[in-house]
């Protein structure tokens, strides 16, 4: 989960005009600067397409050498690669092809960003083309680097999989329930004075807990882009749609709960 808005917003406050005063009429206030433009789509979209192929490059490559002979380090596997991933989104969104796009890397949280107010809803869709692009296009160079290795069990392209235990609907619950505290969190911050300093942290942060903790569980994805190109190179795409649907689910959500406690601006 990546989640830095490209542009800063500036969102005008309807406030009225002030009150009439002792010397004459009413004293309008002063426009509010408007929204910058943040320039042509397309080249933040082919930064996100580029750094979402990174990322998906370096999680098949980190599974392909963490999956080893050794079964005794099973139990560790997951914490270890949600700092690796963790570590990957945070200097992702503080390098400058993440400060020129946002540092997305996750369709579902590109939507919450449009639902919060803080991403123009035009450029939703080529965002989430750019990022699904992205995850094919690493997760094949991975195939490339490694060879066969990267898409035999238990490597698989770095497809996750659910406990046998879990459903769909325990997988798709979970799967949109940190999209909720996902959406809400990145609200919060938002709208904080000095919450976009600390953006970069957070994301990092949360996303090591949910890998580490929901990895050996539901799979711990979150992210639509995360699977997309592992689960289809890997033929695994029976359940892809869970892992699509429960982030999205998530993030309007989650950007709902944010409106109703005041964190959601109006979208654009």
């Amino acid at each position: 989960m990546t989640l830095t808005p490209a542009p800063e917003p500036v969102v005008p406050g309807p406030g009225p005009d002030a009150p009439p005063t002792a010397g004459g009429p009413r004293t309008p206030e002063p426009p509010h600067d408007p929204v910058p433009d943040p320039g042509p789509v397309l080249p933040r979209a082919v930064c996100e397409a580029a750094l979402t192929a990174l990322l998906l490059f370096l999680i098949v490559s980190s599974v392909r050498w963490l999956v080893g002979p050794d079964p005794g380090a099973a139990a560790a596997r997951p914490a270890v690669l949600g700092c690796v991933v963790g570590t990957l989104l945070a200097l992702f969104m503080m390098s400058p092809p993440g400060r020129c796009s946002g540092g997305h890397l996750n369709p579902a949280v590109t939507l919450a960003l449009w639902r919060l107010g803080a991403f123009p809803g035009r450029e939703v869709v080529p965002y989430a083309v750019a990022q699904l692009a992205g995850s094919v296009l690493g997760v094949w160079c991975a195939g490339l680097v490694w060879g066969p290795a990267a898409g035999r069990p238990p490597v698989r392209h770095a497809s996750v999989r659910a406990d046998p235990a879990w459903g769909d609907a325990a997988v798709l619950s979970a799967e949109a329930g940190v999209l909720v505290g996902s959406t809400l969190m990145l609200g919060a911050l938002l709208a904080s004075p000095g919450g976009r300093r600390v953006l970069p942290y957070a994301v990092g942060l949360t996303t090591a807990l949910v890998i580490g903790v929901l990895g050996p569980l539901s799979g711990g994805s979150a992210n639509p882009a995360r699977q997309f190109g592992p689960a289809l190179l890997a033929g695994d795409a029976e359940r892809l749609w869970v892992y699509v649907l429960g982030p999205v689910l998530g993030a309007l959500l989650g950007a709902w709960l944010a409106g109703r406690v005041g964190l959601r601006r109006p979208s654009r």
